[in-house]
């Protein structure tokens, strides 16, 4: 079948290879091309096609790895689309991501308040953070064991491109444990709202990478904010301050680790979390025995114990659950929601964790404290609105570059 175009479309037929198709694509991709078809009676043995309604592009596939052939299907505008397509109410839409972000946020919640409270009575956060893996781990063995969950497929390239996102992970994770074993978990959470910070300004320096001046621009109010909430808290401590800066470097660092290796992986986000999850375990642990050591646990064990009696073990078991299920959770809605209403859930999830430890466990906050922190968390929002587009846009003009190289 072959196509004629009214104005400048996407193809001229069924199959598009890359000379016509490199050159419309980027100005046509968004927009519904209408088209009229026209009788080639040169070659009888091609099925052609004559009307007079306009025809929409509904689909374009890739169909040829070797030598990159697309295929175009078309419409008339008054009958139905050829392909199936899956009708979803505006409402349920929003129910979903709703259904998401209280999962998300009420996960994380409770996490940070038992891992807290073990802290406070059990001072050993490298050891809290192997059970929070190990225990995540274990799961979803469980899982893939009893197929509850799909075992991912995975290769050895698969666990070497994942490796030096575990490292970073790994860092990540120790370091936020520390920070919040040493200063109140709302400080620690204010300090990781500066995350945006930092990946601007790794990706622009150790990248090369360049931002429009909003970007740098909501930079601003995100540093002076943070910079305030530290200067006038009020118990404040160094290696709590520093522990938190370390894990916002290092969740950057997993991010561009992750976007680099993980492309045209096929691995949903809850198996991408379990198997990073495992080699952070493995990872850690020799570390963790190293710093602190069976010794130290176990002394700090039963004096927990005796202080705070058997709840204790309901403490570390609960903090260890709560942190992989929210983990999971955040990488699952990542397979739902946009990277903008993400950005954005992750903005208000930090203001709940905030809110909530200082509602329990009661830490004193002054007026200035309190300013810096809302200045940061603004600077958060407004960053995601400026970036989150811009990203999503270039992302896409270099994946549709790789398509057609």
């Amino acid at each position: 079948m072959s196509f004629s175009f009214k104005q400048s479309g996407l193809a001229t037929c069924m199959n598009v290879t890359n000379s016509g198709f490199h050159k419309r694509l980027i100005s046509t991709i968004c927009s519904r091309s209408s088209f009229s078809p026209c009788l080639n009676l040169q070659n009888p043995e091609r099925r052609n096609l004559s009307v007079s309604k306009p025809l929409h592009i509904s689909s374009i596939e890739k169909i040829n790895e070797k030598k990159p052939v697309f295929e175009c299907k078309a419409y008339e505008a008054d009958k139905s689309q050829p392909i199936e397509v899956e009708v979803k109410s505006e409402a349920a839409k929003r129910l979903k991501i709703g259904i998401y972000f209280a999962t998300w946020w009420a996960l994380n919640v409770v996490f940070n308040i038992y891992n807290k409270k073990v802290l406070n009575a059990y001072p050993y956060p490298w050891l809290t953070s192997t059970l929070s893996l190990a225990c995540g781990s274990l799961m979803m063995l469980i899982s893939w064991a009893t197929r509850i969950a799909e075992t991912p497929k995975t290769d050895f390239e698969f666990w070497k491109t994942l490796f030096p996102v575990a490292v970073a992970h790994t860092i990540g994770h120790v370091a936020a444990t520390v920070s919040m074993s040493k200063v109140a978990v709302s400080f620690t959470h204010i300090i990781k709202s500066g995350e945006p910070a930092f990946s601007v300004l790794v990706s622009r320096f150790l990248l090369g990478e360049t931002f429009p001046p909003s970007v740098y621009l909501s930079l601003v109010p995100i540093i002076g904010g943070c910079a305030l909430a530290a200067v006038t808290e009020l118990n404040f401590n160094m290696t709590g301050f520093m522990g938190a800066m370390i894990s916002n470097f290092a969740f950057v660092l997993r991010n561009i680790f992750s976007k680099k290796g993980m492309k045209g992986k096929s691995v949903s986000g809850m198996n991408y979390y379990a198997c990073l999850s495992l080699l952070s375990l493995l990872i850690l642990t020799p570390f963790a025995v190293a710093v602190e050591g069976p010794q130290m646990w176990a002394a700090g064990w039963q004096k927990a114990l005796s202080e705070i009696g058997p709840q204790f073990i309901w403490w570390v078991a609960a903090q260890s659950i709560f942190y992989h299920l929210y983990n999971q959770v955040s990488y699952m809605s990542l397979d739902e929601i946009s990277p903008l209403t993400f950005s954005v859930g992750n903005t208000m999830k930090r203001i709940s964790v905030i809110v909530s430890s200082i509602i329990i466990f009661h830490t004193p906050v002054q007026p200035i404290n309190a300013l810096g922190a809302a200045i940061a968390i603004l600077g958060t929002f407004l960053y995601s609105q400026v970036s989150v587009p811009y990203m999503i846009l270039r992302n896409t003009a270099s994946n549709i570059s790789q398509v057609l190289i």
